[in-house]
């Protein structure tokens, strides 16, 4: 199915650092202002409310447990926290297995958390190679690497079937796409799509992938087959993540911001969220 383009993006929050990891959960959509260093969320309407702020480093992924409760990744301390009844708790550290900064993460309806490892501390280095891995965090707090060989691995997203997990490799401009073994473990199936600087992603029930393409300055469809099937331009800005919500999931939480790479170095961003009407509802996690 072609995902038609006439439909035009509505802001529906303006003037933040920089958004990232959108989950849609509990009638809202989650998120982090990396920058601002802040845990929120915000209704379709646009009712906007802060609930934590991460002191001591950025965080940037989210995933939510099957219990409701919020976990959001911190980079450079390699983190997951848990956010549970007002507060924030260390929910697992991984700074003994990760080898690089950690980025994005996705957690699935068992609750097992996949979080990317970029195999190299930020800023990224020139000769850096397809050194990233994928962690997996267990809910017994047991952790094992579950995929390697990823150059820059970026946003996941998982099916609600749980057989297959997606991944952006933003160096790779392409998707790897793997199957879910019972234990959690991932095989590797292939890869698919081309773009540039793929960031967050979400599935949709056709089985396709919407990608935020940073320097394409979109949001892209991508279907099964590889091939590009819809497209929603943010003309001046760099498409960040994406998630599929609402009441019926169609839904689409746009996160963009107007920025670069050189005046991300410098701190220099503005971000905001639109929201997209699309014609498939949205699947699994996020």
């Amino acid at each position: 199915m072609n995902e038609a383009n006439e439909a035009q993006p509505k802001t529906i929050l303006d003037g933040g650092r920089y958004f990232e990891g959108p989950r849609w959960h509990d009638g809202r959509l989650w998120f982090v202002d990396c920058m601002a260093k802040r845990l929120l969320s915000i209704s379709p309407s646009g009712d906007l409310r802060e609930h934590a702020v991460i002191t001591d480093d950025t965080p940037c992924g989210l995933g939510v447990l099957p219990n409701g409760d919020i976990v959001v990744l911190t980079m450079f301390r390699k983190r997951l926290l848990r956010f549970a009844g007002g507060r924030l708790s260390l929910y697992a550290d991984l700074s003994a297995i990760a080898t690089g900064t950690i980025d994005d993460m996705i957690i699935d309806g068992q609750g097992r958390a996949y979080v990317g490892d970029l195999g190299f501390d930020l800023p990224p280095p020139d000769s850096r190679g397809a050194v990233g891995r994928i962690i997996l965090v267990m809910p017994d707090g047991t952790t094992r690497i579950v995929a390697a060989g990823l150059r820059f691995p970026n946003g996941m997203a998982v099916c609600s079937d749980h057989s297959r997990l997606v991944v952006a490799e933003m160096d790779g401009a392409c998707l790897a796409e793997y199957d879910i073994a019972p234990d959690g473990g991932l095989r590797l199936r292939g890869r698919f799509g081309r773009m540039t600087d793929p960031d967050g992603i979400c599935l949709d029930r056709d089985g396709a992938v919407w990608v935020a393409s940073f320097t394409s300055d979109a949001f892209i469809r991508i279907g099964r087959d590889g091939e590009e099937c819809g497209r929603i331009a943010v003309p001046g800005r760099r498409a960040l993540a994406c998630a599929l919500g609402g009441a019926d999931r169609r839904t689409l939480f746009c996160l963009s911001a107007a920025t670069s790479y050189e005046e991300l170095r410098k701190g220099k961003s503005v971000s905001r969220i639109d929201v997209v009407r699309v014609e498939t509802p949205g699947d699994g996690y996020p």
